[in-house]
């Protein structure tokens, strides 16, 4: 991630006086200056998601005056009448007044307000569920960095009017929403008025990262206390209650968390998952349960998680103490694999990336051999969950690399498995180059030398599609020349084919000349998640209805191969050992299992009635 130096700025923007090139006098503005407002504007901004028909939404307040009301209304327009439909406490700590409403009927748009006292009130609109749509469209960002340096002061209009024009299905951001260690609260408000007249009209996943809950790196480490600079020994640098109080603005609108057992210190969990649109959507913490490197192995760099000696043995740093998701993240991707109920396709998402996915860290001539930051480490727990993920044939979309890149990640094999995007900062803090020493191997003609199959520090096998490196050169557009954007994702559910767009700030996605980054868009196939290479087949499924649920079970092992939803009624499955299977066809009471079938490679078929 960064280093500790590079973010301090933050804290110290402040009203002052500073010279100007004239030797004049002039005044920095407080970027996180919460404002005045009037009584009938308290409330600054609301997220929203629907998940099986329950509607949970977070209203966001400015700071309540001592004797104001602590409670929240919801209402509905129906039959062009206001209507309450639900009541909520503010909480003080944060001022987020948290709204639940089961039994939402998501199959129409509804206006909604959220009211407070006599004159606040804030409207938006719950979309209608896009289960039907052929297309489903998301928008995601990472990493809003508010150094005027870096791009951090310039308007976010052009975005907001960007996602205006793309009609996205579900807005994503990843992490470092703030990049304040101190002043979350404040922070927070600020992307709210940055992006508030799009995110109260749009289901909205909101995920913290390491600058959020007030620290430069973040190895969760189940909840402990962290006591090193940089956090490197694993755990929280903030009181508990700034870490909640975080946790509590951007994910109390998710679903309910799959498992809400508190970590170490009562710290909460919110990894869950969201089914929109016939899409279903895993939200992991990344960095909850993963473990700190310092006193793990040893220091092989001037930080305990930057190794700069090229000579080290990777195996040497994959120590079977060392997590990554952890084994409740780990259960409930085993679960969520399996679970196809309304359903089409899958997507990951969460922080970053599951590769090392960048050489150069900071400024040219800044190369690492490895971050331990990233989620290439550890190793083992890298593979499970992207052993976890292609069971599922799931692709993985994040952020927090600074970086734009797609990669398609291999565990055994390069491209045996998921397809990843990690979309580019909306403003670049810390830069980031995709710069391998060695040309990649089976490019294809032509094909930039840092693109194809290459080992990351880690040597796990990645093979790049797509980079949006910055500029090396100082000087020139601040957004531009460092690379800043955000990403698309559009999803053929007709198709099951999946577009990765790659955008750079200051364009009007709707212009005949505007053109994403060089590499994209990129379109591959559902199926090409899970890339590993066929020891045998079973015999060709002809079911008597489209669409279904078809599960492969290894009859020797137990082991779930993989669930997926085919498209047709035709599929033949592939296997990865010569063994006999058990094949699951259908949903519930309706489900076939077919019983010792016999890998082979002969072409045959097998008729299913359902």
């Amino acid at each position: 991630m960064k280093n500790i130096h590079l973010i301090i700025f933050v804290v110290l923007i402040s009203v002052s006086n500073i010279s100007n090139s004239f030797g004049q006098k002039k005044k920095r503005i407080d970027l996180l200056a919460i404002p005045e407002v009037t009584r009938d504007k308290v409330i600054c901004f609301a997220l929203y998601t629907v998940h099986n028909n329950v509607l949970k939404i977070t209203a966001q307040f400015y700071p309540l005056e001592k004797g104001e009301s602590r409670e929240a209304r919801l209402e509905i327009k129906r039959d062009e009448k206001w209507i309450n439909i639900g009541n909520a406490d503010i909480i003080e700590r944060g001022w987020t007044a948290p709204f639940r409403i089961n039994n939402w009927n998501d199959a129409q748009q509804v206006p909604y307000r959220i009211k407070h006292g006599k004159e606040a009130s804030y409207e938006g609109i719950i979309q209608k569920n896009p289960a039907n749509k052929t297309e489903f469209v998301i928008v995601g960002f990472t990493g809003n960095s508010i150094n005027p340096g870096h791009g951090g002061d310039i308007s976010k209009k052009d975005l907001v009017e960007n996602i205006k024009k793309i009609k996205p299905d579900l807005l994503f951001f990843s992490g470092d929403q703030v990049y304040d260690h101190r002043r979350h609260y404040a922070a927070w408000l600020k992307f709210g008025r940055d992006f508030g007249e799009v995110i109260k009209n749009h289901p909205t996943v909101t995920i913290p990262d390491d600058h959020d809950v007030g620290q430069p790196n973040l190895w969760g480490h189940n909840g402990k206390k962290s006591t090193l600079p940089g956090a490197s020994d694993g755990g929280y640098t903030m009181p508990v209650e700034y870490v909640k109080e975080v946790e509590r603005a951007q994910t109390s609108h998710l679903p309910d968390p799959y498992d809400p057992t508190p970590i170490n210190r009562g710290i909460g969990t919110y990894y869950t998952n969201l089914n929109w649109g016939r899409i279903s959507f895993a939200i992991i913490e990344d960095r909850k349960f993963k473990t700190g490197p310092a006193g793990m192995i040893p220091k092989q760099g001037p930080r305990p998680d930057h190794i700069r000696n090229p000579d080290y043995d990777p195996k040497s740093v994959d120590v079977p103490q060392a997590r990554l998701l952890g084994e409740r993240q780990l259960k409930f991707l085993d679960k969520w694999s399996q679970d196809w109920a309304n359903t089409d396709m899958k997507v990951a998402l969460s922080q970053t990336i599951f590769c090392g996915g960048a050489h150069i860290h900071g400024k040219i001539g800044g190369r690492l051999h490895a971050d331990l930051d990233s989620n290439g480490w550890p190793q083992t727990g890298r593979n499970k969950a992207i052993a976890s993920l292609r069971k599922a044939y799931a692709f993985h979309f994040a952020g927090d690399q600074h970086l734009g890149t797609v990669f398609h990640h291999g565990i055994n094999e390069w491209r045996d498995s998921i397809y990843s995007f990690c979309v580019p900062s909306i403003a670049n803090l810390y830069l980031r180059w995709w710069k391998p020493l060695q040309p990649g191997k089976n490019r294809a003609p032509g094909e930039d030398p840092i693109l194809g199959d290459h080992l990351d520090g880690f040597n796990n096998k990645v093979t790049a599609i797509a980079v949006a490196n910055p500029s090396p050169e100082k000087g020139g557009d601040r957004l531009t020349t460092r690379a800043a954007g955000f990403g698309v994702i559009r999803i053929n559910k007709q198709t099951r084919d999946v577009t990765f767009i790659c955008w750079p700030r200051n364009v009007n996605v709707s212009a005949k000349n505007a053109k994403p980054y060089p590499g994209w868009p990129f379109t591959f196939n559902q199926l090409d998640n899970y890339g590993r290479k066929a020891v045998a087949y079973l015999p060709s499924l002809q079911i008597n209805k489209a669409n279904q649920v078809v599960q492969v079970i290894n009859e020797k092992t137990g082991e779930i191969v993989y669930t997926l939803r085919i498209k047709g009624t035709t599929f033949r499955p592939k296997v990865f050992t010569k063994d006999s299977y058990t094949i699951n066809v259908g949903e519930g009471v309706a489900r076939k299992s077919l019983k010792g079938i016999k890998s082979h490679n002969k072409v045959e078929t097998l008729t299913v009635k359902l």
